[in-house]
């Protein structure tokens, strides 16, 4: 069952889109963050889900990791995940161009956790559709070009998931796409407890607090 603050967001960005106020017709870009295993991906479907087809896509920025012919051999391959390990630049570039919304179709790319890669163009984003969700880790840090991130997004929601829970999750994810669970165990509580710290810091700036398990 969802929270109240879950259902007054819902009904809040529904109303923004279906209802006759200055939104009607423009186009919202709305943020989904929070730490690693807060479980993004799954509220950002479920949002897309409930809007439903033709009105809601979902682009999320792990499309811009870098690749692994980028960061192999480099000390970037033991933090991927980490702030400097996406392309910023050509996140916000593609995000200003959904906030234009002067092509007919833009192409974003989307990560695909099997082969541990970024595969360009695969998600469609019609000029018709109204509603664009992004997901990411680092919607609100207070770094120059991810404030250029922010600074597209209409609204961003921070989800707010229990520390041991988003823990489970994360090391049942990596034993999922190829890590033995020992690995898996010390990814979660090095690498991505480092950049849980980062962005649980930056929730305050959050225009609602998502609390989601």
């Amino acid at each position: 069952m969802d929270s109240p603050e879950i259902a007054a967001a819902i009904d809040s960005l529904w109303h923004r889109l279906h209802g006759g106020g200055p939104d009607r017709g423009h186009r919202i870009l709305l943020g989904i963050t929070g730490a690693p295993g807060s479980g993004k991906s799954t509220f950002a479907a479920r949002l897309q889900q409930e809007f439903g087809p033709g009105v809601a896509v979902v682009v999320p920025m792990d499309g811009f990791h870098l690749g692994n012919a980028i960061i192999d051999g480099t000390p970037l391959r033991q933090r991927k995940g980490a702030m400097d390990t996406f392309d910023v630049g050509g996140y916000l570039s593609l995000l200003q161009r959904l906030v234009r919304r002067d092509e007919p179709l833009v192409y974003a790319p989307e990560f695909r956790r099997a082969l541990d890669e970024p595969v360009a163009a695969s998600i469609a984003v019609p000029a018709s559709v109204p509603l664009v969700i992004t997901e990411g880790n680092y919607l609100l840090v207070e770094a120059p070009q991810w404030k250029g991130v922010r600074a597209q997004l209409d609204e961003v929601w921070f989800m707010d998931t229990p520390p041991a829970l988003r823990l489970a999750r994360l090391v049942d994810r990596h034993v999922e796409f190829g890590m033995d669970r020992a690995a898996a165990e010390a990814w979660a509580s090095g690498s991505d407890e480092a950049n849980a710290v980062l962005i649980e810091a930056t929730r305050q700036g959050a225009d609602r607090i998502m609390p989601w398990a």
